[in-house]
């Protein structure tokens, strides 16, 4: 009745998985916030500058930028922009993000506009400004003959009506001239009156004193114009000079494409996970698969709880990170058929199993995390996101995939329906030694024992300085096609219904006064037109050409420009992200174990890292701030496989009793290689499912960030094999050298010795 009772309870908890996640699924998708590369919408990074019309003496400190935002916010209000972002960043920036914008231009305009009301003569002589006006008293309305109009109330009008008084007296040139955001150094009304700039309002005439608090704007007015002036004045003026040094937007267009295609590319590449833990690995395969879907709707909720904003890398991190929570599982699994193939019972199999995965599950998990909040502190923005996703992922997958996965396959393993049914975890009754013979896991057989690995690493070690070498020549003499990341300039990207050329494009943008040469044609269809320019396109030039294009191509385009400040900040960001990320990585290898394999890890992740930097200089594919994420990702997994190969050949080592020479040690390595080799492939192959379906069917922003992943994991497999594994080989080895012979821990514990220990 027991084990009857363990079999109910396994099904009574995957029917409360299964109506959990029905019931609630399309609520939570519902209430996720996309970020504007799936729905549309801009970024923009202000640098928060002194007023030019203000005192020299300004400073901006934390108190004015914090006013900023706030009146920044206050605006945003007006707008009726649902879901903002604004972030303070460097103590003198402000990271405004709107998605879902429908009017773009206007949004820009709205928010960076000084929206303070100034009052001249026809001389430019200040009469009047916006501390003049009574606070929140501005109001759209309708004036004589139902023209649309914004009515003010001044705080004192006896100077209203002695400036009044003053301007009536200056006939013939007895106006009184209206500007919004009115800066040093304009030029006078009568030539500004000639140019269409949209903060002259207006330059009524004044013939007779006006002695009232109520003043009445008139001009060429829309309605919607009417409203937004009187919000944006009532909502503050702004105290500084905002300077755009970083933008981005994206046209609604771009973003419905490429929400759906990622999303395509997951639903496939998830479920042929799916299929693969099925058949490889039966009934763990079946509890994988329950586990896996349990971590997709629990990512959901948690990112939703904490009001996440999900972005294209943030679709991407938590594609990943299915594939390392069935890293976890596979690690157990693996453990669980050694034990059977011993003679073990199979709940012997998954005790035994479960214990000895946990510390390379562990490790391997702390590992990339130290990666992913590295990742957090140095990114920006929608990298920012992947980050906090694959944080999310590592401890979401933890939960899952160890204690989840346990407690189901538990008691599916309790309930006695699978005793002695060994081809239910994959395993062939031929293939299982007798329990009376002894059998060590040390001495299974693997498909893997015509590999020597150790004898054969100088093979190894010279085809990756060939390669490096190779790779270093090339990247000297194409060098890196730098995104505007990193070199500056501005990028946009052009939709089509239908195919471009390269010389169509570049006709194009010098017709309509943009000219440039590097321009790349990209998409499945070819119809995608990317565009580079050296230069910084400002807030006008940005409208313009999303306007033309638009007219041109029939949706907006996606144009980001970055600062030469910013893209030198970036990539420092990027070589500090990188640093401290190896320097983590190595404490806590060395700690963990010690201090050879911290340092053989470090040179592994190394090689991975610049075999990356050398493909993407050959293919001259672009690199922009998604590859450093691609490359700290690939630190992560690459760090993560060394792990798992550590621990096993360090369990191994605490198995025998002492190293009389370097052969015992290369014996070793060897088999611990052969042991986990299987489980590096497996995971890597459930990974690289995910990453070619982004590449094949996902959209066309992350394509590059995909092909890095997919250049980074097969790297990484390599690495921690033939180069990691082998460097320890050859660091350890002179300590056997100096001292004779190596005992083990366990071997220190029996007698007491001081001599060195493996």
């Amino acid at each position: 009745m027991k084990k009857r009772g363990r079999l109910v309870a396994f099904l009574l908890l995957l029917v409360i998985f299964a109506a959990t996640i029905g019931s609630t699924a399309n609520p939570i998708l519902k209430n996720v916030k996309l970020g504007l590369d799936l729905q549309g919408g801009f970024e923009v990074l202000y640098e928060v500058q002194p007023l030019k019309s203000g005192s020299n003496n300004q400073k901006i400190t934390e108190d004015v930028v914090a006013d900023t935002a706030k009146a920044l916010r206050n605006r945003i209000d007006v707008l009726g922009v649902s879901e903002p972002s604004i972030q303070i960043e460097s103590n003198n920036r402000i990271r405004v993000q709107l998605a879902g914008v429908d009017d773009q231009k206007k949004a820009r305009e709205l928010l960076s506009t000084q929206a303070n009301l100034t009052f001249r003569d026809a001389d430019d002589k200040l009469l009047l400004d916006g501390d003049d006006l009574k606070a929140g008293k501005a109001k759209a309305n309708f004036g004589e003959g139902g023209n649309p109009v914004v009515t003010l109330e001044m705080k004192d009008p006896s100077k209203f009506a002695q400036v009044t008084s003053e301007v009536a007296a200056k006939a013939p040139e007895n106006v009184m001239v209206i500007w919004l955001d009115f800066e040093e150094g304009k030029d006078s009304y009568k030539e500004e009156m000639k140019k269409p700039d949209p903060r002259f309002i207006s330059a009524p005439s004044v013939r007779q004193t006006i002695n009232s608090s109520n003043v009445e704007i008139s001009g060429s007015f829309t309605v919607d114009e009417t409203k937004d002036l009187a919000g944006i004045l009532n909502a503050g003026a702004l105290p500084v000079h905002l300077q755009e040094v970083y933008s981005t937007s994206v046209g609604a267009q771009f973003g419905e494409q490429a929400l759906n295609k990622t999303i395509t590319a997951g639903i496939i590449g998830v479920s042929l996970i799916f299929l693969f833990m099925l058949v490889y690995y039966r009934l763990p395969g079946l509890v994988a698969v329950i586990t896996l879907s349990v971590y997709i709707f629990l990512i959901m909720v948690v990112f939703t709880l904490i009001n996440g904003v999900l972005t294209l890398p943030g679709i991407a991190a938590l594609l990943l990170g299915v594939g390392m929570a069935v890293d976890a599982n596979i690690l157990t699994y693996e453990r669980i058929k050694e034990e059977l193939r011993v003679g073990s019972s199979i709940k012997t199999a998954f005790s035994r199993g479960a214990k000895e995965s946990f510390t390379a599950i562990l490790d391997a998990n702390i590992t990339t995390l130290l990666a992913a909040i590295v990742l957090f502190i140095f990114g920006t923005s929608s990298v920012k996101g992947f980050a906090t996703m694959l944080i999310i992922s590592i401890a979401v997958s933890f939960i899952t995939a160890v204690w989840g996965a346990r407690l189901l396959l538990g008691l599916l393993v309790h309930s006695g329906m699978f005793d002695g049914k060994t081809s239910w975890f994959g395993i062939s009754p031929k293939r299982v030694h007798p329990a009376e013979e002894n059998v060590d896991t040390l001495e299974l057989t693997t498909k893997f024992d015509r590999f020597d690995f150790v004898h054969s690493r100088k093979r190894f070690y010279t085809l990756s300085i060939v390669l490096l070498i190779a790779g270093a020549i090339i990247l000297g003499i194409f060098k890196l096609n730098l995104g505007i990341d990193f070199s500056s300039g501005t990028r946009a990207e052009i939709l089509s219904e239908s195919a471009l050329t390269k010389d169509e494009i570049s006709t194009y943008l010098e017709d309509i006064g943009y000219p440039t040469d590097d321009i790349v044609i990209s998409g499945d269809e070819s119809n995608i037109g990317v565009a580079r320019f050296k230069n910084e396109f400002s807030q006008e030039q940005v409208s313009d050409i999303k306007t033309q294009v638009a007219e041109k191509y029939g949706s907006e385009p996606n144009i980001s420009t970055v600062s030469d400040k910013v893209g030198k900040e970036l990539a420092k960001n990027a070589i500090f992200a990188l640093i401290y990320a190896a320097i983590g990585i190595i404490i806590y290898v060395a700690f963990r174990f010690e201090w050879r394999m911290g340092v053989a890890a470090i040179l592994g992740l190394l090689h991975d890292a610049f075999f990356m930097i050398a493909i993407f200089s050959i293919l001259r594919l672009e690199v922009d701030i998604t590859f450093i994420a691609a490359v700290l990702t690939i630190v992560g997994y690459s760090i993560n496989d060394t792990i798992v190969t550590f621990d096993r050949i360090r369990e191994n080592l605490h198995k025998v009793g002492h190293l009389d020479n370097e052969d015992d040690l290369a014996n070793i390595i060897n088999k611990s290689l052969r042991q986990t080799l299987g489980r590096s492939v497996n995971t890597v192959l459930t990974v690289l499912i995910v990453v070619v379906a982004l590449i094949a069917l996902g959209a066309e922003a992350i394509r590059p960030f995909s092909i890095a992943l997919l250049i980074g994991l097969i790297a990484g497999t390599y690495s921690s094999i033939y180069i990691s594994a082998q460097i320890w080989f050859d660091l350890k080895k002179r300590e056997i050298k100096k001292h004779g012979k190596l005992k083990t821990t366990k071997e220190k514990k029996q007698w007491g010795s001081d001599e060195p220990v493996v």
